[in-house]
């Protein structure tokens, strides 16, 4: 555990939380049995990587960085523990969570054309659905928000990135269907569905939702000690 001082130290560069993450992830990984063996194959990929060619340059590089030997090779297998600490822990409890962030996971593709002026907004959109005129060509002439430098098309992009409003809109809508214009806060939106992808429980959403689970428990571990060096440094409170 920190002492005052060093809490002291820290603060004054703003380099506790960083350190208290660093900290309890290597406490993670260290729960984590490895082979033997894994240590020297990892130091010797990476003195491979690095242009080590010798045990001079290794030594050398070792004191450079204020390293043993031994440290590196806990750093350089730290990533495999995490691994399968993680696989461990918390894969099992990727369906449930996969389950709770399934709307935020969908992406879409739309065309999207805003202007302050509903009787343009009316008229792009009467010339859109006539078949009068691209949504592309008139967004990249008329839209008044970023969609302009993209043609209109926004995507693919999670669904719940866009406003409440506009999301909801996209959820029930058709692909191919242009909307009416609707407003939201001072702008008239032309929307177009161009593709809906509904998020699926697949090996890389896994591994995602596994990660997430990880990244919450070591910020919770890491809030608790902070509230401990808050007692530490301000027991008057």
């Amino acid at each position: 555990m920190l002492d005052l001082d060093q809490v002291e130290l820290l603060a004054q560069h703003r380099m506790i939380k960083p350190l208290l993450r660093q900290m309890v992830i290597a406490e993670l990984a260290a729960q984590v049995p490895i082979p033997d063996e894994a240590g020297g194959q990892a130091l010797a990929a990476f003195m491979q990587e690095q242009g080590i060619e010798n045990e001079e340059q290794l030594n050398t590089f070792l004191r450079l960085n204020l390293l043993r030997r031994q440290e590196l090779e806990q750093q350089l297998i730290q990533p495999l523990r995490l691994q399968r600490f993680v696989a461990d822990r918390f894969l099992p409890k990727a369906e449930a969570r996969f389950l709770q962030r399934k709307t935020q996971l969908d992406r879409v593709v739309y065309s999207l054309l805003r202007l302050e002026d509903a009787g343009l907004a009316r008229e792009l959109y009467l010339r859109i659905n006539e078949g009068e005129s691209d949504f592309a060509e008139l967004a990249a002439r008329y839209a008044e928000g970023p969609e302009r430098t993209t043609r209109g098309v926004v995507g693919p992009v999670p669904l719940m990135q866009a406003h409440p409003v506009l999301a909801e809109r996209l959820r029930t809508a058709t692909p191919g269907v242009l909307m009416e214009p609707f407003r939201i806060e001072k702008w008239w939106l032309v929307v177009r569905l161009e593709t809906y992808s509904p998020a699926t429980l697949d090996e890389d959403t896994a591994q995602q939702m596994a990660r997430e689970l990880f990244e919450e428990s070591v910020e919770e571990a890491v809030q608790l000690r902070i509230n401990d060096l808050i007692s530490l440094r301000f027991p008057e409170a």
